[in-house]
């Protein structure tokens, strides 16, 4: 069994500190019992927690979001058990660092913090003209972009250009059929380059369950070549709500899996 250094060494705190603070989570909690230094943010609304293991690690991470912890299953779990919902071990500090930015921008990207910007930037915005009404959709777009840009880390899964002026947040269930929760929600969003874009948009491409990439019929040999479609990966880490969205998807376009 792993145990952390209880109480923290100066080492430990500072450490801890500092990869707390250089990833968003700049709000210092009272050490709790097991050594775990406590952490909160000011723009992510999870906390997390942060615990060495003398001499040199591993050093543990543990989260108080549900969500994210889901999402980091694919880390290598800590054996010594933590105060969050998951608990994750590093040999490194490079490794943890790595970690809470990845931790940071779910924090923010999960439903609903999207949601609840959208509505803190938006409250008292009138809508009673076209007008009115779309630049409050602007404003949710801009947000549904940064969100999908935190949640796939600025990154198309399938070709992965990282160009910010080649990626489009591409909806999977159309903006105009959503209510705003699911038109803020990053598991109703794909992080797309242009061409990929365009082309699930239209219905010409499609994703399976497993992130296998489909193909219309109605695709062009030469479209198929420019999208590389014989090569392309499978959407990675897609969640239950990612799939039952683009099942929804495939119905609307006439895929079968």
């Amino acid at each position: 069994m792993i145990a952390p250094e209880d109480p923290p060494s100066f080492v430990v705190r500072t450490e801890a500190q500092k990869a707390a603070w250089d990833n968003g989570y700049r709000l210092e909690r009272a050490v709790e019992s097991g050594g775990w230094l406590r952490y909160g943010s000011t723009t992510a609304r999870g906390e997390i927690w942060i615990a060495g293991v003398p001499p040199r690690g591993p050093w543990l991470l543990s989260i108080d979001h549900p969500g994210v912890a889901a999402e980091l299953a694919t880390l290598p779990p800590s054996p010594q058990p933590g105060p969050g919902f998951g608990t994750f071990a590093f040999d490194t500090l490079t490794a943890l660092h790595a970690a809470l930015d990845r931790v940071y921008k779910l924090d923010v990207s999960l439903p609903d913090a999207p949601l609840a910007r959208f509505r803190a930037q938006t409250a008292g915005l009138p809508q009673t003209t076209e007008v009115e009404r779309l630049v409050v959709q602007r404003i949710g777009q801009d947000i549904f972009r940064a969100a999908l840009m935190d949640y796939w880390g600025a990154r198309c899964p399938v070709t992965g250009i990282t160009d910010p002026a080649l990626l489009r947040a591409s909806h999977i269930v159309p903006w105009a059929e959503c209510d705003d929760a699911q038109r803020l929600d990053v598991h109703n969003g794909l992080l797309l380059s242009t061409l990929w874009d365009a082309a699930f948009d239209a219905g010409l491409v499609g994703f399976a369950d497993d992130g296998t990439v489909l193909a219309s019929p109605e695709l062009s040999p030469a479209a198929r070549t420019a999208l590389g479609i014989e090569s392309a990966p499978r959407l990675p880490n897609l969640r239950v709500a990612h799939q039952a969205n683009l099942a929804t998807h495939r119905a609307r376009h006439g895929f079968s899996t």
